[in-house]
């Protein structure tokens, strides 16, 4: 019920990377998309206008299979609305329309500390919805960090609509008040640390956000608050352990984290180019010029020569074909293939190394857009080459597949065997279709970057950290 659960049980706060792209220059706009990088974004974008209930935005978790809602998709979907603007797939109109939805939605929802009926507590949501409801799903956890991925999409959407119309007027308003409105100081159970969620049930989850990972956007609105902050000390208590995390294994040095999302989340809402924070600034000295973006694109490099490595004897894995992360698997057991025993999961974070399982997940290449563009577009064309319309359909990529795994006597958890290919998910899930969408857009027009660079609360958040140069400093 509790994906961060699955997330943490994987052992996911240790592990290798490293090898990518040039990154791109500040501030401009990318070179034109390739036609299969802008069919890909736009059939996924697609997918959001398919399955997002248009009257209170609610987005599955997953589809088709009959799901509850993913709060963390909701603010994917509202991050993708824009983009379907100004790629001439969406009125200006509609857009509006359904981001009003939304924000109203969650900034009227009950709030309180019930186990039932609700839809979140001290401003933050509920992990899952449900879809009819939009109240809390089973027993699901109150989400600090899917509510901050919730925020991100509508602090977006606040500084796109920025027109004298009474509706987007209504957006902004509407969305600094459910930013307002969070209680990140209450969520500070131990010194310096915010915890993860909490269980009206059995109380805060002991796991804080401690140790690189997809985090950092949680801190910088928690410190950016008006009403609510946190201490600018929950920056240097989370840098404070990062010599865990940095490594040289598979490429160039950087601050590792097993599954890609950790180097995506937070990078689509916050353009990381060229500023620095304290200890960057610090690594920047001794090892030259390096920020959070270029950490990303170093990550990718390291999951590519992990793939050409492949240590693990996975079919399909190549310089062309790459890319793990939190995503779908075939289901937890055991087989014995080619004589060797192979252990798969379910839905798991992976990495190098780290439950690696043979299971590929398509939004951890198409995703690092930006980290690696020609790396990304040859892995997308070697995908669709190898594999066909088995895992790229109406709406893109299926969530994951797996080469090596070809025939199943037993039970499946999710997906199917497909003759010639393996076995292939049959869902595709929200919180992997919305980065392929807007960090493609990123890439090509800087749009969510370029917004949010403006954004209030998120530069009180950066320069609370002390966050300095770039474009901050312009």
């Amino acid at each position: 019920m509790d994906r961060r659960g699955f997330l943490m049980a994987s052992g996911a706060l240790a592990a290798l990377m490293g090898s990518g792209c040039a990154s791109l220059p500040g501030g401009t706009p990318a070179r034109p998309l390739d036609p299969e990088v802008a069919e890909l974004q736009r059939r996924t974008f697609d997918w959001f206008v398919h399955v997002t209930d248009r009257e209170r935005g609610l987005t599955p978790d997953r589809w088709p299979t009959e799901s509850f809602c993913s709060v963390a998709a909701v603010g994917f979907a509202l991050a993708c609305w824009p983009v379907g603007v100004e790629n001439g797939w969406m009125s200006r109109e509609e857009a509006r329309a359904r981001t009003l939805n939304t924000v109203r939605f969650f900034h009227d929802a009950p709030q309180a500390p019930d186990a039932t009926g609700i839809t979140g507590y001290k401003g933050f949501f509920y992990h899952f919805l449900e879809m009819d409801t939009g109240h809390r799903f089973g027993r699901t956890e109150l989400s600090t960090v899917d509510t901050t991925l919730l925020l991100g999409g509508m602090l977006f959407a606040a500084r796109y609509f920025d027109q004298a119309n009474p509706d987007e007027a209504e957006i902004r308003r509407l969305a600094q008040a459910v930013y307002d409105r969070v209680e990140w100081d209450w969520a500070v159970v131990r010194p310096n640390r915010i915890s993860m969620g909490w269980h009206p049930e059995t109380g805060f989850i002991e796991a804080d956000w401690h140790v690189y990972n997809e985090g950092m956007l949680l801190l910088l609105l928690a410190m950016g608050s008006r009403t609510h902050p946190v201490s600018p000390a929950v920056w240097s208590e989370w840098c404070g352990v990062y010599d865990r995390s940095w490594t040289d294994r598979y490429g160039p040095p950087h601050l590792h984290f097993p599954p890609l999302f950790g180097h995506q989340y937070s990078h689509m809402f916050v353009d990381y180019r060229g500023i620095r924070d304290p200890w960057m600034r610090a690594k920047s000295a001794e090892i030259g010029p390096f920020d959070y973006f270029e950490n990303s694109v170093r990550a990718v490099q390291a999951q590519r020569n992990y793939a050409i490595a492949n240590p693990g004897g996975w079919d399909g894995y190549s310089a062309d074909v790459w890319g793990l992360t939190a995503c779908d698997g075939p289901g937890d057991f055991k087989q014995v293939i080619d004589a060797r025993e192979r252990e798969f999961f379910s839905y798991s974070a992976r990495g190098p190394g780290d439950r690696d399982d043979g299971t590929l997940a398509p939004t951890a290449a198409m995703a690092s857009y930006p980290f690696a563009p020609d790396a990304v577009t040859a892995c997308l064309k070697a995908m669709k080459a190898r594999y066909g319309e088995a895992v790229y359909t109406e709406f893109g990529f299926l969530d994951s597949f797996n080469p090596t795994l070809t025939e199943r006597e037993g039970r499946l958890q999710h997906g199917r065997i497909v003759p010639g290919v393996g076995w292939v998910d049959g869902d595709y899930l929200g919180i992997d279709q919305g980065p392929i969408v807007v960090m493609i857009e990123n890439a090509r027009a800087d749009l969510v970057w370029r917004h949010m660079r403006e954004e209030p609360n998120l530069r009180r958040g950066l320069e609370a950290a002390g966050f300095t140069g770039g474009w901050l400093a312009a």
